[in-house]
């Protein structure tokens, strides 16, 4: 079963109607049978079997595809998912004019999944901890981008960690928000590990967390 998560800001959330083609979590069959499928597809990412950012299957095409995804313990949104074809993920966060294609459409699926609760306030945007590249960090820049769109702070180092392997990595927090709504951004959710990390992390501040991603590395 889905582990409830505290505080969560989809806790009686109900979506706009929209195009979502492949939003699994709201048809209507059951929601055990949506998680058994789901948990059950090829993960050629997962922890045995994950390649480099070079390996030839690492790859996205971008035809839409918004999943609402329970993975490590958390539900996060995506627009697209990993492909066999199309531009390599290395050669994606190797070009600058993908960060502002990621931050309009991230910025869309946000305002489809929070709706109008956004012009209430209250909301800040931040994105996962800088490990391998500190500096024109490409989830950090689209996230900046996806809080000018959405007119919400953006708080840079969050969170922090001393660790560069992503598996039960522990994130000390380092710039809380003061907003009581999160939203945390990646660019890119393999097996789920760091955003659960940085959920563990603000879990303790009682405040309501919400995940959002570009790609879902899962076939």
């Amino acid at each position: 079963m889905l582990p409830i998560i505290h505080n969560s800001l989809f806790e009686g959330l109900q979506l706009p109607d929209c195009d979502f083609q492949s939003l699994d979590v709201l048809s209507s069959q059951p929601l055990n049978d949506f998680l058994d499928k789901t948990l059950d597809k090829e993960n050629i990412f997962s922890a045995k079997k994950r390649k480099g950012w070079t390996d030839e299957l690492a790859r996205c095409n971008f035809d839409k595809n918004i999943r609402l995804t329970p993975r490590a313990g958390l539900l996060f949104f995506s627009y697209w998912k990993k492909t066999r074809d199309g531009r390599t993920l290395k050669d994606i966060k190797e070009d600058e004019k993908m960060i502002p294609f990621f931050a309009e459409h991230i910025t869309w699926l946000i305002k489809q999944a929070i709706g109008e609760n956004l012009d209430k306030g209250d909301y800040a945007v931040c994105t996962t901890p800088k490990r391998r590249h500190k500096i024109n960090n490409f989830a950090e820049n689209i996230t900046i981008l996806i809080a000018n769109n959405l007119s919400i702070k953006f708080y840079q180092d969050v969170a922090v960690c001393h660790s560069k392997h992503r598996v039960n990595a522990v994130f000390e927090l380092n710039n809380i928000p003061k907003e009581n709504n999160i939203i945390i951004v990646d660019d890119f959710v393999t097996t789920g590990s760091t955003l659960e990390s940085m959920k563990k992390a603000l879990l303790p501040l009682e405040k309501n967390l919400s995940f959002f991603t570009g790609i879902n590395n899962k076939l």
